[in-house]
């Protein structure tokens, strides 16, 4: 599966999704894109799931009929520390995540 991590991310969480093609919004040239923009790039570059911290997405944008799931992360802070005990939750999720899904973790 393709992850996409969002640049409000530290960068070292996708180490920790074995198994998965997972890259950065940097390393995937989509730093600086935001919310529609970001969902809309992401998918045209075949990405099955997005993984932020933004809480606010699913208020912002509407994933029906979208090609692209979301998993939302929701710890104290976004740092790594605080990320990384909810990524076997989001492991556990991907494995029955459906384009359009909008999942939180946290």
């Amino acid at each position: 599966m393709r992850l996409l991590i969002d640049e409000c991310i530290d960068e070292r969480l996708r180490l920790l999704f074995p198994g998965h093609d997972c890259q950065t919004a940097r390393f995937a040239n989509l730093a600086g894109l935001k919310n529609g923009r970001l969902l809309e790039a992401a998918e045209a570059d075949g990405f099955d799931v997005l993984i932020t911290v933004d809480q606010n997405i699913p208020e912002q944008q509407n994933l029906a009929g979208r090609k692209i799931a979301l998993v939302i992360l929701s710890g104290p802070t976004n740092r790594l520390r605080d990320l990384a005990p909810l990524v076997p939750a989001a492991l556990s999720a991907l494995d029955s995540i459906e384009p359009g899904d909008i999942v939180r973790i946290g």
